[in-house]
């Protein structure tokens, strides 16, 4: 999310040559995992390279389709029975956990297995881990104590910026798997403008140039990724123009960028993003008039499918930032924003509210796209199948 220190908000690779052979090790490896449901590697370090793996999927139903798109969130320490129901039936993609539902490393821990054992239920016909992720940038926007202390601005100003950014993919991976989760929300890539901006303001962009903020998110892109954990590159395609008070939680944002600088500049870091495999990137929701006027960029496909998957080239997994945003209030229902999301291009809809009931909303929203063919089936059945093989590398 974007509105990063607000209790329940969170702000809102290119070595081919060399890799080829572990990649394609990697991806054998994950399309036996999520046909067979292996035991062994639903907590085993992510291999797999950026680009979505095809996989074949077990026959789902409906909803079940709909449900992996879905990630949900909850209120308190215990997941609750609903969510578990959901996850236990093969309607769930992930989890996503903030402040409130932490208490303690042993608590996180425990809350953890109750959803694994609920995922791994032969009612699930997918045998694969759930994504679960928090924000874990750094600085002032972290949901669990310890790494990373730094926070993006400080790794910028360090006398070692490269070797800081990657201390800190390593330190956020070592502390977001010993509590059981695989997908950090982070890096931001924003390339903040002004002192005190909104990004600036709680130190979450590395730098005023895109070459710097380009290379140190990939210091910790790979650092992250190898440590085991999924990076998400965010706010695509970037937000470091917002003002101070530019929230998208609160209300509508727009950024009156020409599509050149939009590309030269704030577009940059995910061209490193992507050449450093990273597994997911959330877009923005703001305006951006020179490349889609009057909607939010998750939920324009010349954003989401012409700029990102088309112009950089990007084959991994999408996902929104909250659906409940201030800045979506003029798009209708949950259900009906779930549904235009995925329409432009969106693979994950992350529901922040801290309700189940949201998350279920835009289940049926999805369903319901499905169903009547405005989704498209073999797009919405290839989203599916990037978020399943990306579960089943982790």
């Amino acid at each position: 999310m974007t509105a990063q220190l607000r209790h329940r908000s969170h702000g809102s690779g290119g070595r081919w040559a060399l890799l080829v052979a572990v990649w394609v090790a990697a991806a054998v490896g994950v399309v036996a995992l999520v046909l067979s449901g292996a035991a062994s590697g639903r907590r085993a370090p992510a291999r797999a390279a950026a680009a979505a793996t095809s996989v074949t999927l077990p026959p789902l139903t409906p909803a079940q389709m709909a449900g992996q798109r879905v990630i949900y969130s909850y209120t308190g320490l215990t997941p609750p029975s609903e969510l578990l129901w959901l996850i236990r039936h093969g309607r769930a993609a992930g989890v996503i956990f903030f402040a409130d539902n932490i208490r303690s490393r042993v608590q996180l821990r425990a809350a953890v297995r109750a959803l694994d054992r609920a995922d791994q239920s032969s009612g699930n016909p997918i045998k694969a881990p759930l994504l679960l992720m928090t924000d874990q940038e750094g600085g002032q926007v972290r949901r669990l104590s310890g790494a990373p202390l730094l926070s993006e601005k400080q790794i910028g100003l360090a006398s070692d910026p490269a070797a800081a950014a990657t201390a800190a993919g390593t330190g956020a991976a070592t502390n977001l798997r010993d509590v059981g989760l695989n997908v950090d929300l982070a890096p931001v890539l924003d390339v903040y403008r002004r002192a005190g901006d909104f990004d600036d303001q709680y130190g979450r962009s590395y730098s005023r140039r895109p070459s710097v903020v380009a290379a140190l998110g990939a210091d910790f892109i790979t650092a992250l990724q190898k440590g085991g954990v999924a990076a998400t590159a965010k706010h695509f395609p970037g937000l470091g123009a917002a003002t101070r008070t530019q929230d998208t939680d609160t209300g509508p944002v727009t950024l009156d960028l020409t599509a050149g600088r939009i590309r030269d500049f704030d577009e940059v870091p995910y061209k490193a993003a992507i050449g450093a495999q990273v597994r997911l990137v959330m877009v923005s929701w703001a305006i951006y008039p020179a490349l889609e006027p009057g909607r939010p960029a998750g939920l324009a496909a010349p954003v989401v499918q012409g700029e990102l998957r088309k112009r950089l080239g990007f084959e991994g997994v999408t996902v929104t930032d909250a659906l409940e945003a201030g800045a979506l209030r003029s798009f209708g229902t949950i259900g009906h924003r779930a549904e235009l999301a995925a329409g432009a291009g969106m693979d994950l809809i992350l529901c922040s509210q801290g309700q189940v009931g949201e998350g279920e909303k835009a289940l049926a929203g999805l369903r319901h796209g499905y169903v009547d063919g405005a989704l498209g089936k073999p797009a919405f059945e290839a989203a599916v199948e990037r978020i399943v093989a990306l579960r089943g590398s982790l």
